[in-house]
């Protein structure tokens, strides 16, 4: 595999780490700020409106720039956001900083892929991905608990100017390691590329996303009361925990993008199946102190195999704007985070019992099961109409693009 996938992988880690640990250090910025911690978590959601807003604007705007010029300049974004959350004088600075740390998220991992698929070849393109992806999943196992012990010690504001420094290191491999003529831009222009999106198998891979990862942060959004109230485990037990789901989520990664290499509807189908068995065995799953840690790992596992054949299904879907659709797809993950939050929680509030988030997310792992197949059952359709044209003699106005 090209170095140029460890530059990528850098500038994940840092995207990682910024993204993850302000749920640690909410308590140290409200104290320090003087906020309460409910306006304190409007930090997080201003980070993730700035993934959403971010990831197709700045994706179609810079269309048609060399890729290579685009990934550092997001990265520049990056810093920026991070130093100036790292000095804000108060909590409005602050607010701003992270909705500007979030802008370049989602267009990085969006144009990443596009380069990280264009490095290799065909047989390759979704372990090129994964790996990619093993910055962000290595964060969660690595970088944020670092980060957060340095912002306990150290002060929060220490936190943001190391994240601040990871995304220099991700600037400076990015230039020496990504081939100047690897990854240009696009040959059309805002116009098309918006246009490439108006086909419903994309949006219906999008939605996929949204399902999907909905099923897993449905859970996971509530993993911390699972593990003290049903599994047993005190609460300074949990960041080990969660390092489990850190592990589980690289192997996934790995292993789901070697395999969607040889069968994508197979690695994605198989794996949402997966997740949607893991959430619907958790209510068991937490009884026990010995089953409580295989949940989380399975879950962490089952959830990010599906990771690198999510991304390339919406790339494939759209091959004529595969920068914007892959941006867009990172945004569609922000809006599961949300959306899986918001329906795990009402599974709680309603009174299902502690472990109900789960359940909820099994619904959602089956739904995202019919998206899918939704998808390509379209593109099947469309494939057989354009082919019955071409026999007739006709020649289709815009023939697109179908794979499997």
């Amino acid at each position: 595999m090209p170095l140029a996938l460890l530059a990528l992988a850098v500038g994940a880690f840092g995207i990682g780490t910024t993204e993850f640990v302000m749920m640690g250090l909410l308590p140290n910025v409200a104290d320090d700020l003087h906020i309460t911690i409910p306006a304190a978590g409007h930090l997080v959601s201003a980070y993730a409106l700035g993934v959403v807003i971010g990831a197709p604007l700045l994706a179609a705007v810079t269309a048609r720039m060399p890729r290579r010029r685009v990934l550092i300049g997001l990265m520049v974004l990056f810093v920026v956001g991070n130093a100036v959350s790292a000095v804000a004088p108060d909590y409005h600075w602050l607010l701003v900083a992270r909705f500007v740390s979030g802008l370049p998220h989602g267009a990085f991992f969006g144009v990443g892929a596009v380069v990280a698929t264009s490095l290799v070849g065909p047989e390759r393109k979704a372990r090129s991905v994964s790996l990619m992806f093993l910055g962000l999943t290595v964060a969660n196992i690595v970088g944020v608990p670092v980060a957060t012990a340095m912002g306990q010690q150290l002060g929060w504001r220490a936190t943001f100017l190391a994240v601040s420094a990871i995304g220099l290191a991700a600037i400076a491999a990015l230039a020496a390691l990504v081939p100047a003529d690897h990854g240009h831009g696009s040959a059309v222009g805002v116009r098309s590329e918006l246009r490439a999106l108006k086909s419903l198998p994309v949006w219906l891979a999008l939605g996929t996303t949204v399902a999907g990862f909905g099923a897993l942060f449905s859970a996971y959004s509530y993993i911390t009361p699972m593990l003290t109230d049903a599994a047993g485990f005190a609460e300074s037990s949990v960041t080990l925990l969660l390092a489990l789901f850190g592990v589980g989520a690289t192997i996934g990664n790995l292993l789901g993008g070697r395999l969607a290499d040889h069968s994508l509807r197979g690695t994605l189908f198989g794996g949402l199946t997966s997740l949607g068995v893991v959430l619907a065995a958790f209510p068991l799953l937490m009884r026990t102190e010995w089953s409580a840690p295989l949940g989380v790992l399975l879950l962490g596992f089952t959830a990010f195999m599906t990771g690198s054949p999510l991304q390339l299904m919406v790339m494939e879907k759209a091959s004529a704007a595969p920068s914007l659709a892959s941006s867009a797809n990172q945004a569609a993950f922000n809006l599961a985070n949300a959306g899986g939050a918001w329906i795990g929680g009402l599974a709680l509030a309603a009174g299902f019992g502690v472990t109900s988030p789960a359940l909820a997310g099994a619904l959602l792992a089956v739904l995202g099961l019919g998206v899918a197949g939704a998808a390509y059952a379209v593109d099947r359709r469309r494939g057989a109409a354009t082919t019955g044209r071409l026999v007739a003699g006709h020649v289709p106005v815009e023939a697109e693009s179908v794979r499997s």
